[in-house]
């Protein structure tokens, strides 16, 4: 626990009460240079009684902004932990929540005597209500609706353990903790959906024996392999397009019969890219 945290994280505007209900509680977990918080998100939200998708939209609006930053992990007995450091320098860069006065010069009003001898002093009643400070900034009252917190996190959970097939689902509290942190750390929950998708696709019609179960593939972040392979298809394919791009240039430069074949959506993609213009087309006897 840290009280220099603490009271810095406290004398700054986080933009509103969730967010400095989080950050109060992480600067509670922190040691003086702001390292050293290491708990779950269901911790943080049990002790601030706030909903586990709220909290976990808060951290990662800390991560984007580089209010937190994660610094490593620890293993638990769901998985691992991600240890998490306040950035002391970009909280410091947070308006304060008390505005500072310059002080320019003050009076000092003397001491009143006693009133004179057979003179009575009349009391003034004053107001009923104390006046607000004139600095008091006057909020208009809020009213939070019905349902205004979705729990998206867990739907798309849900998706994904819907997926997954169903005899081999096995410790579901488990799985959904290892979702929660993978999408925390900034994995897609699409790309998990699709991987789940792919994986009982390809394993259907294996024995129990030759493939994982939930618990098991949510462990080893087995999605990993698969954004791997889609991502490595994407840069191939990327390539491909621009090899063909590249062919379908030199063809109009040089008035190639093979011209023709080209079809009008390479066509749209050389005149973005800037590589053709119409008047090229036409002298190679293209129409768009």
């Amino acid at each position: 626990m840290s009280f220099h945290v603490a009271s810095i994280c406290t004398s700054h505007k986080f933009g509103s009460a969730t967010r400095k209900q989080v950050i109060t509680f992480l600067a509670d977990k922190a040691s003086d240079d702001g390292s050293g918080i290491w708990c779950s998100k269901g911790t943080v939200a049990q002790s601030t009684e706030l909903s586990k998708s709220t909290v976990k939209r808060v951290f990662l609006q800390f991560l984007s902004e580089g209010i937190i930053v994660e610094t490593g992990r620890r293993n638990n007995s769901h998985g691992f932990t991600v240890e998490y450091c306040i950035n002391l320098d970009k909280v410091a860069e947070l308006p304060l929540t008390k505005e500072q006065h310059e002080v320019t010069g003050f009076t000092v009003t003397p001491v009143q005597g006693e009133p004179p001898r057979g003179v009575t002093v009349n009391r003034q009643e004053g107001s009923p209500r104390t006046p607000n400070h004139p600095l008091t900034i006057l909020e208009p009252p809020t009213r939070k609706r019905a349902g205004e917190e979705e729990d998206l996190i867990s739907k798309e959970f849900e998706a994904a353990w819907g997926a997954f097939p169903e005899d081999r689902r096995r410790n579901k509290e488990t799985c959904q903790q290892i979702f929660d942190e993978a999408i925390s750390q900034g994995v897609a929950p699409e790309d998990i959906l699709a991987a789940v998708q792919a994986y009982a696709q390809t394993t259907a019609g294996y024995t129990r024996g030759k493939v994982k179960f939930s618990d098991n593939w949510f462990r080893g972040a087995s999605w990993e392999d698969y954004v791997a392979a889609r991502s490595e298809e994407a840069k191939t394919n990327e390539l491909v397009l621009r090899a063909s791009l590249a062919r379908c240039k030199d063809w109009i430069m040089n008035r190639n019969p093979m011209c023709m074949h080209i079809s009008k959506a390479q066509i749209e993609a050389l005149i973005t890219n800037g590589d053709v213009i119409p008047s090229m087309l036409i002298a190679a006897g293209i129409e768009r």
